[in-house]
């Protein structure tokens, strides 16, 4: 640095440091910075090594890019559904992203600006003086967002971020963040006081405050300088160490949850990864940490034990056998004992020793709540599906899905019964449900497996055919060609099964004439939506949920609905349909047009709890004391504020979860549970008989 002018309105940077003491700063500063590049080469590698991922991550990157900065700026993510976890990430992000660039500036100005090309320095009068206010205020709001974190961690002892890995280096990460904050402002301290508080530096607010509070302590000019050596050094070495051990500890996460962000799937959970053609039984799904996927590990890594993932897991919140976090950091934890040459384990196993056990994996609902609140965009329900896939594969899927499956595979429906009975539905309408295969029909219906064998939700098809009737559109069924979709038969793990049923089901449509493919459940939807198109050549037919169909009718002036219902409603956001898909409007739209009072429960639409029956939660028989069902139907009763008489839903599955747990939850005399279409009809018939 060269020399400075007496009286000169900045400061020196290695005051008191001495030309040794700078150069072996400039020393250290480049081990530091060589080991961390070096850290960052050697995870890279490692990722470069692992399995290709079947997902195109890296397409319209200055996007990607551009989407990750946005994040990461307004830590969106973070302030959803927690606005102290917004403000703190707002802080400390802002703090530290400012005084990085500070340092960036201040040492072009030495290095290059001076030294290099011989310039006089810019770090003098007003621009110091900026900077030093600048620093300042965002380095306080830094130190507050830490100290908002240790304050969450320690003082109220959040228990979201206390789980089963956190650890003594979670500990060491926080507390060198607030150490390297507050030591930063202790030597400013130190410097002001040591040089006689120049005038001018009053706007190094924080910092002069400390020295005044140093001074009405006792401490001297001459005592400042003294130990403001040490004290400069102490802050130094925690920064270097800091960089140098950044890939190689828990903070790597500050990098890999960057680029996590970045290489995201934006469809991830709406559809999954297929199998290779010519893979073989023992190498479909995860069997070992050799078949992680650079994603995979990817995902391990960029994990911030947050618990946001825990705290919206339906499976955890009723005491189930899986907390997603746990899942990520377990296989995290076994892939680094691997390296480190301990011994081996099945990933996931009915029994028996292995890192995830097969009773979490059927525990999983696939309901992508875990995804949604991760703030750093982990894909879990990849990474479970590829488990729940080995354990298909050797023969360990829990009983009554694997009968579902049969039934499935023997039938076409997961109820096994007799593929000729599907339209039976139709015998107590007074009108006949065309056939699609026999005409040409603007609305091509696949009614689905429930609406089409379950007795409850035979009511539900019924309501929608008369819906299509009044609206006087041109619909159709294909009666007994129609198959299960495999939304959730691929969910469980038989991708084989899922295929089959695709072909079987694309087959079908293909022989029929028609402009849209509709369907009665979100799933079916979700799978036909983004995932046949992958799975099988030249699929491209436009596909919508009934609510938006019936919205649509309403709209253009084809289908009244009076407003003659006088009762108090709650709808619930079915998990395929609003989380996974961004239906929200239609349901509550066509709700108010039947002249119902929505009220709204404190979960909707993308934060909305899972009636437990998604990825072959419906098929399971789990003894627990409390079901999903039953937890969001004591949700609509006790913490919705005005008294709700209907809980409204638009998905069969749901309808047969939540009239399960109406049962066994004793809630029957508190709700009664309508599908959407059964509400419409309500009104059509109430002002018919009015």
């Amino acid at each position: 640095m060269p020399v400075l002018q007496s009286g000169a309105v900045t400061r020196e940077t290695f005051w008191t440091i001495g030309h040794v003491g700078e150069a072996a700063f400039y020393y250290l500063s480049a081990v530091a910075i060589l080991v961390f590049v070096y850290g960052v080469y050697e995870r890279v590698a490692r990722y470069a090594d692992a399995p290709a991922d079947p997902v195109a991550r890296l397409d319209d990157l200055p996007g990607r890019v551009a989407r990750a900065t946005r994040l990461l700026l307004t830590n969106e993510a973070q302030f959803d559904r927690d606005v102290y976890a917004g403000v703190m990430h707002t802080f400390v992000v802002w703090g530290f992203l400012v005084l990085l660039i500070g340092t960036t500036i201040l040492a072009v100005d030495m290095e290059l600006w001076t030294l290099l090309l011989g310039r006089d320095s810019f770090f003098v009068g007003d621009f110091y003086l900026s900077y030093s206010l600048v620093l300042d205020a965002f380095g306080l709001l830094f130190v507050v967002g830490v100290g908002m974190a240790c304050w969450r961690r320690y003082g109220v002892r959040d228990p979201r971020l206390w789980g089963t890995h956190t650890d003594l280096a979670d500990d060491a990460f926080v507390l060198t963040l607030l150490a390297l904050g507050v030591g930063g402002y202790l030597v400013e301290a130190l410097r002001i006081l040591g040089t006689g508080f120049p005038s001018f530096e009053t706007v190094s607010f924080v910092g002069y405050a400390l020295a005044l509070a140093g001074r009405t302590a006792g401490i001297t000019p001459a005592t400042a300088e003294s130990v403001y050596a040490v004290a400069w050094w102490s802050h130094a070495l925690l920064a270097l160490g800091f960089v140098a051990l950044l890939p190689y500890a828990k903070p790597v996460h500050m990098l890999t949850s960057l680029a996590n962000v970045v290489t995201r799937d934006p469809k991830a959970g709406n559809r999954l990864p297929g199998v290779p053609e010519d893979a073989a039984p023992e190498d479909i799904g995860t069997a070992s940490v050799e078949d992680f996927t650079w994603r995979e590990l990817l995902d391990q890594d960029a994990c911030t034990n947050c618990g946001r993932c825990s705290s919206v897991c339906p499976a955890t919140a009723v005491g189930r056998d899986l907390d997603p976090r746990d899942v990520i950091l377990d296989l995290q934890a076994y892939r680094e004992s691997r390296a480190a040459g301990e011994d081996d384990l099945p990933i996931v196993a009915d029994g028996g020793e292995s890192v995830i056990a097969a009773e979490s994996m059927t525990a999983c609902l696939s309901c992508t709540a875990c995804m949604d609140a991760c703030p750093v965009d982990i894909e879990h329900v990849k990474q479970f599906t590829g488990m729940n896939r080995r354990l298909t594969e050797s023969g360990e899927m829990d009983r009554n899905v694997q009968d579902a499956m049969m039934n499935a595979f023997q039938q076409g429906n997961v109820f096994g019964d007799p593929a000729r009975t599907r339209p039976d539905w139709t015998d107590d309408l007074d009108f006949e449900v065309p056939d699609a295969r026999e005409e040409s029909v603007d609305l091509l219906w696949y009614v689905g497996d429930y609406p089409s064998y379950g007795e409850r939700n035979r009511r539900v098809a019924r309501s929608l055919a008369r819906i299509f009737e009044a609206a006087g559109v041109s619909y159709g069924i294909l009666h007994e060609d129609e198959v299960n979709d495999g939304n959730d038969v691929r969910r469980v793990g038989e991708e084989g099964l899922y295929e089959t049923l695709a072909e079987d089901n694309a087959a079908a449509f293909e022989a029929c004439e028609f402009d849209e493919l509709v369907c009665t459940d979100p799933h079916s939807y979700n799978t036909f939506a983004h995932e046949y198109p992958e799975t099988l050549d030249d699929f491209d037919a436009p596909v919508s949920h009934y609510t938006e169909v019936v919205e649509r009718l309403v709209d253009e002036g084809r289908l009244s609905i009076p407003r003659t219902l006088d009762r108090s409603v709650t709808y619930h956001d079915p998990c395929h349909l609003g989380r996974m898909n961004d239906v929200y409007d239609a349901p509550r739209a066509l709700i108010r047009a039947t002249g119902a009072t929505l009220v709204e429960m404190p979960r909707n639409r993308a934060d909305a709890f899972c009636c437990g029956g998604g990825g072959g939660g419906v098929w399971t028989d789990v003894e627990e004391d409390v079901k999903p069902s039953e937890e969001r139907l004591r949700e609509a009763v006790e913490d919705t504020g005005p008294a709700v008489e209907t809980f409204v839903v638009a998905c069969p599955m749901c309808t047969t979860m939540f009239e399960d747990g109406r049962k066994t939850g004793g809630y029957e005399d508190d709700l009664d549970i309508l599908d959407l279409t059964e509400l419409l009809v309500a009104a059509m018939d109430a002002q018919a008989d009015g």
